[in-house]
């Protein structure tokens, strides 16, 4: 039994031993991989260590060679400055001593002409004291007898002449004043035509008359009330009339009723949608027809606004005459006028175009179409010639040029053509803006139409303002002051007009 235990105990001592020497053996295999290991990498980090090292110096060597180059730059350039310094000094010096010598001759010339200055006036006095004592008269009493006798032989003469030359200027300014105009006359030739107060809409068939009133009238109330219009539906076949003073709301109510009759379908909605398009289509067209006219005539350049404002010329009448065509014929006359004259033809061309541009704003600000088109015309740099024909042609000012008086003459030979001007639509057609005007001064109001030939003034109001008790004090208001401070015959009716419309989006 103890022989066992003892040669078990020599075997586990044994195998002990043997298990550390396998286990010393392999951890010193171990230990010289991970030293051989990191000697590589100390290595690898000593040699990118010395990479950079090398690097950094080439970049200090670098750096001190560009820092030497713009050293020595800066030397060469203040050496440079300083020689042209030192130059600049002694050419100073030289010039210095030049305009000395200069002063010095001049002021030797100076005496020498003092000096024989001196010398006429004695040799002068001499002669003058001669001529007295021959003449038994003094200098003084000699020279106002002879202006005396010049005088008196000259106021004859001079008389003569001028009623000689007052005549013939007379018969020369008379013989060309009439060739001018003659010459304008007879080398423009404009077309005229009066302008009305309605335009006519023809339908394909009695049929539409119906469908454009509506079911209980709301298509024609709704044409009324959104383009401003008397809409006109009596017995006569086939038409509508399209009835308002203001020519360019006329336009644009008579377009919308076309494409609606074209569309076929006729409806508030449809209304609304076809008037913004048609409002929207006119505003590009008016630019449009005001840059042809700028290139036919050969005006470019002109500001965008100032074609636009030519455009919408055409929509406005004074006195039954189109002030579109009214202002065409102006700037022609007044181009051959100032031709004929010596003037420029292109700046009287100009000037006529543009005297009465300020009606195109009358309608929407209302004022003097003068006051209002200098403002334009400054605004946007026109000549100084242009501003002051706008000025002339009312005799606000007096014509500066040959151009401006062109300008002039061609808008009094332009109004006072026979036919050319209706007094009476002028006079109607300022009465019913009066009414229009009174109504949009009211606190409330959105639109004001006068319709049925001035018989009527349609009022449309705010009903978030205006609530339904107001409308009545505010139309006898409107009433009172129409009736204070307008001339009209018969009477005026005031419709006032409160629609509460609200709308909503189903997403």
């Amino acid at each position: 039994m103890i022989a066992l235990i003892l040669v078990a105990s020599i075997t586990f001592l044994v195998g002990m031993l043997i298990s550390y020497l396998f286990m010393s053996n392999d951890n010193k295999k171990q230990f010289k991989y991970l030293e051989a290991e990191a000697k590589a990498k100390a290595k690898a980090i000593e040699y990118e260590s010395e990479h950079l090292l090398q690097e950094a110096k080439i970049h200090i060597r670098e750096e001190e060679m560009l820092l030497d180059k713009q050293f020595q730059e800066k030397v060469l350039f203040l050496e440079k400055q300083k020689t042209e310094m030192n130059l600049t000094a002694k050419s100073m010096e030289e010039k210095e001593k030049e305009l000395v010598k200069i002063k010095n001759s001049l002021e030797k010339k100076e005496i020498h002409l003092f000096n024989l200055e001196a010398q006429k006036m004695k040799e002068i006095d001499y002669t003058i004291s001669i001529l007295e004592k021959t003449a038994s008269m003094t200098k003084d009493e000699a020279k106002a007898h002879l202006l005396e006798q010049v005088e008196e032989q000259s106021k004859l003469d001079m008389a003569l002449t001028i009623r000689k030359y007052e005549k013939q200027a007379q018969v020369d300014g008379k013989r060309k004043a009439n060739y001018i105009l003659a010459q304008a006359v007879t080398r423009y030739a404009g077309e005229f035509a009066g302008e009305r107060l309605i335009n006519i809409v023809n339908l394909p068939s009695d049929e539409h008359k119906g469908r454009i009133i509506g079911k209980e009238g709301r298509n024609i109330k709704s044409l009324e009330q959104l383009l401003g219009v008397d809409i006109i539906i009596d017995e006569t076949p086939g038409v509508i009339i399209v009835s308002n003073f203001n020519l360019y709301r006329r336009a644009i109510a008579t377009r919308t009723i076309e494409l609606l009759i074209e569309d076929g379908r006729i409806h508030p909605g449809r209304i609304e949608a076809v008037h913004a398009q048609v409002k929207e289509e006119f505003e590009q067209k008016i630019l449009e027809d005001g840059e042809d006219i700028v290139v036919e005539l050969g005006l470019l350049p002109m500001h965008e606004e100032l074609m636009k404002l030519l455009g919408r010329m055409k929509y406005r009448a004074s006195y039954g005459q189109n002030a579109l065509a009214h202002t065409l014929e102006v700037a022609k006359l007044a181009s051959i006028m100032a031709g004929e004259m010596g003037g420029d033809e292109k700046l009287a061309l100009r000037a006529g175009l543009l005297h009465d541009i300020g009606k195109a704003l009358t309608q929407e600000h209302g004022g003097n179409h003068v006051d209002l088109g200098v403002d334009i015309c400054r605004r946007y740099n026109e000549h100084p010639t242009v501003i002051n024909a706008i000025y002339a042609h009312h005799g606000h000012e007096e014509p500066d040029g040959v151009e401006s008086a062109a300008v002039c003459a061609a808008d009094a030979l332009s109004a006072s053509r026979p036919g050319a001007r209706r007094e009476v639509l002028e006079s109607f057609t300022k009465r019913v803006k009066e009414l229009e005007k009174i109504a949009l001064t009211q606190d409330g109001v959105i639109d004001a139409y006068a319709i049925n030939a001035g018989r009527e003034i349609r009022v449309f109001v705010d009903a978030g303002k205006i609530d339904d008790l107001q409308i009545t004090l505010l139309s006898k208001n409107i009433a009172k002051e129409i009736e204070n401070k307008v001339q009209y015959p018969g009477e005026i009716k005031v419709n006032v007009i409160r629609e509460k419309r609200e709308v909503q989006y189903a997403r």
